[in-house]
C-alpha cells in the first residue's frame, strides 16, 4: 500500500508542474500580445496579428513560402516579427512591395505573371486580381477555340490527365455486365436449336420441350 501511495503523490506531482508550466506559459503570451493588434488587414485580407510575418502572408492568395520571406526581407523586416507589432509605415511598405515586388529587388522567376501574353511585362497577381486574371485567360481561351479552350468548355481536364478512371460523371459508374449493359449482343443459342423467326422469342437454354400436337386426319370412306 505505501508503493502505491508514494507512486500516486509522484504522479499528482508531475501534474501540478505541468500545470503550473502551462499558466506561465500563458501569462508570457499574454505579455508578447501587448501592444499587437489584433486584426491586420494586406491585400484585402484580414490576417491575426499573432502570425508571424511569414506565416501571415501566406494567408493572401498568390503567395506561396518563398516569396512570403523575400516581401518581408525585402521591406526590411524579420520573418519571424509577429504582424501585428508593425506600425502603419511598416504595414503600408509591406503592401507596396506585394503590388510591385520588381521595385524591390525581388527576382522575376518568383512571380506568378511573368512575360504577360498581352503586354510583355512581368508581373505579380494576388487576391481578387489574379482570379480575375485567371478568369479573363480561360475566357479567351474559349474564344480563340485553342485545345485548352475546347477542353475547359466541356468540363475535361486541361492538362493531359487520364480519363478512364478519373473525372468519370453521371449516375452509371463502373463497368455494368449482362443484360443492363446498352448495346450488349444477345447470348447465342445452343447447338443444334432452331434458328429464331423473325416475330418469335428464340427457345431459352434449358428449357423443357413442349409436345406438339398432332392433327388428326380423318379420311372418308368410300
Amino acid at each position: 500500500m505505501g508503493v502505491r501511495r508514494a507512486v500516486d503523490t509522484s504522479k499528482e506531482k508531475e501534474e501540478d508542474k505541468k500545470k503550473e508550466k502551462s499558466k506561465e506559459k500563458k501569462v508570457e503570451r499574454k505579455k508578447s500580445l501587448e501592444g499587437i493588434r489584433g486584426i491586420v488587414r494586406i491585400a484585402e485580407v484580414d490576417i491575426p496579428g499573432e502570425k508571424k510575418i511569414k506565416s501571415a502572408l501566406l494567408k493572401v492568395k498568390g503567395i506561396g513560402k518563398s516569396l512570403s520571406k523575400g516581401i518581408a526581407l525585402s521591406a526590411g523586416l524579420s520573418p519571424d516579427s509577429m504582424i501585428g507589432s508593425l506600425n502603419d509605415e511598416q504595414l503600408k511598405k509591406l503592401e507596396d512591395v506585394i503590388k510591385d515586388p520588381i521595385k524591390y529587388g525581388i527576382p522575376y522567376h518568383m512571380l506568378n505573371r511573368r512575360f504577360d501574353p498581352f503586354t510583355g511585362a512581368h508581373r505579380h497577381l494576388v487576391s481578387s486580381e489574379l482570379k480575375l486574371i485567371v478568369k479573363s485567360d480561360i475566357d479567351f481561351m474559349r474564344k480563340i477555340h485553342s485545345y485548352k479552350g475546347i477542353r475547359h468548355e466541356a468540363g475535361l481536364p486541361v492538362r493531359g490527365q487520364r480519363t478512364r478512371s478519373s473525372f468519370r460523371t453521371g449516375t452509371i459508374v463502373g463497368v455494368v455486365k449482362g443484360k443492363g449493359r446498352p448495346g450488349a449482343p444477345a447470348p447465342a443459342a445452343p447447338k443444334g436449336a432452331p434458328a429464331p423467326v423473325a416475330g418469335k422469342e428464340a427457345p431459352k437454354a434449358g428449357a423443357a420441350k413442349t409436345p406438339e400436337k398432332k392433327e388428326e386426319k380423318t379420311s372418308e370412306k368410300k
